[in-house]
């Protein structure tokens, strides 16, 4: 098995490094202390014998402290004393246990949900995108990834999605139903009349700027043998009714032209859903159009044509699209600062997507702690877990320094009470 590295700041070591070193001389201190005065008062009643007991019992107490921390990270003086070293030697054990400690008591759902409320994700976001600042950045970065990702596609992947994913996708499903229930809604709620409209408004246009050519086209199906001038007063006629006929649907919503016409897409939508020869007819004309060659060139065409359009507006810092894309973040951000129902059901979104995710993921995520500490090398490891805690591990000894000298004084205490 491969070692890892563990990686590491050298200034916040050495900073460490001597935090740790001025605990240890602190603990060795106390230690020498008690040992001198140990020294001084052996052998001495009264007084200084409470002294000299207090010293004994601190200096057992340092010594017992000094081995229950050092063994945690080496064999105290080298020597190989059973369950001592324990980090080197059980770094393996000690990442699993590490590892189920944080998925016991961290990765539960009741303490990610309670979590998620507690950090009130949406109305923080709210806040930070109602700065313009924010969201002007955010608009920023947002247009260019997607200039970025509409440049990596490709015309062949354009291809490959139209002739492997999409043509026999087509191709399966009944194209029928499909436009014959969409068909049959538009019609009932009046969609197509917009369009009709338009329509109506661009042809009456065009039949007014262009005479000439609907005369040209009038003539040049009349017959062979009729005077030219019979042609001209007829053509010139028919152009005039023809505007004027268009005219009139296109300014009465209740002509019978319209009329004609709703009836004949309603018919339309009722045969798509209902009638096998107009369903023939049309499945028929699925397949002819899906295998005509210009079926992808038109794809590709009429992609390179979005993406030309999009990164061109997506890379202008005041094109449409990033002026678009700024209001409507703007206008999300307010909507989060002042709809507590809209920022508790994205609240609640967040939270059950945290907790599906570790739900499903918890345990990879959590055994990157055992995989890791299992690549460490047992000293490394060891001096840098040492590195970090050691600091704190002298009070330890401090304490037990000091703690070991009070005990010691009451039991010399009781004894000599006893013993009076």
């Amino acid at each position: 098995m491969a070692t890892a590295m563990i990686t590491s700041d050298p200034a916040a070591d050495e900073v460490r490094r001597q935090g740790l070193r001025r605990m240890r001389t602190l603990a060795v201190s106390l230690l020498g202390l008690a040992a001198v005065v140990y020294l001084l008062t052996l052998g001495r009643d009264g007084f200084l014998g409470f002294v000299n007991a207090g010293a004994e019992a601190s200096m057992v107490g340092a010594i017992a402290d000094w081995f229950a921390v050092t063994a945690l990270f080496k064999h105290p003086l080298g020597l190989p004393i059973p369950h001592t070293a324990l980090i080197p030697r059980r770094k393996d054990e000690l990442g699993r246990g590490l590892q189920e400690f944080v998925g016991e008591n961290f990765l539960q759902e009741d303490i990610i949900r309670e979590r998620m409320a507690v950090a009130t994700i949406s109305a923080r976001v709210g806040r930070w995108l109602s700065d313009p600042v924010n969201a002007r950045r955010v608009v920023d970065e947002a247009s260019e990834v997607a200039a970025i990702g509409l440049g990596k596609v490709r015309d062949e992947h354009v291809v490959d999605l139209v002739s492997e994913a999409l043509v026999p996708r087509f191709r399966e499903e009944p194209i029928s139903p499909l436009l014959g229930g969409l068909l049959g809604e538009m019609v009932h709620d009046d969609l197509h009349h917009g369009l009709v409209d338009l329509a109506l408004t661009e042809l009456h246009e065009w039949l007014q700027e262009n005479p000439d050519t609907v005369a040209q086209i009038l003539g040049e199906r009349a017959p062979w043998w009729t005077p030219p001038r019979l042609n001209d007063a007829v053509t010139s006629r028919i152009n005039v009714e023809l505007v004027r006929w268009v005219g009139d649907i296109r300014d009465d919503p209740h002509h019978h032209a319209r009329q004609a016409l709703d009836s004949m897409l309603a018919q339309l939508a009722r045969d798509l859903l209902e009638d096998p020869e107009t369903q023939e007819r049309t499945e028929r004309l699925k397949e002819r159009m899906l295998d005509h060659p210009q079926v992808l060139e038109s794809a590709i065409s009429l992609w390179n044509a979005l993406r030309r359009t999009l990164q061109t507006s997506l890379t202008d810092p005041d094109g449409a699209v990033r002026r678009r894309l700024l209001t409507e973040v703007c206008r999300f951000a307010d909507r989060l600062l002042a709809e507590e129902a809209l920022r508790a059901r994205l609240d609640g979104i967040a939270a059950d997507v945290a907790v599906f995710a570790v739900g499903r993921y918890g345990d990879e995520v959590t055994a990157v702690i055992t995989h890791t500490i299992e690549r460490w090398d047992g000293k490394e490891a060891a001096r840098r877990i040492e590195l970090h805690v050691g600091r704190d591990l002298q009070f330890i000894r401090i304490n037990g320094t000091i703690v070991g000298g009070l005990v010691g004084v009451l039991i010399h205490t009781v004894s000599v009470l006893v013993g009076g």
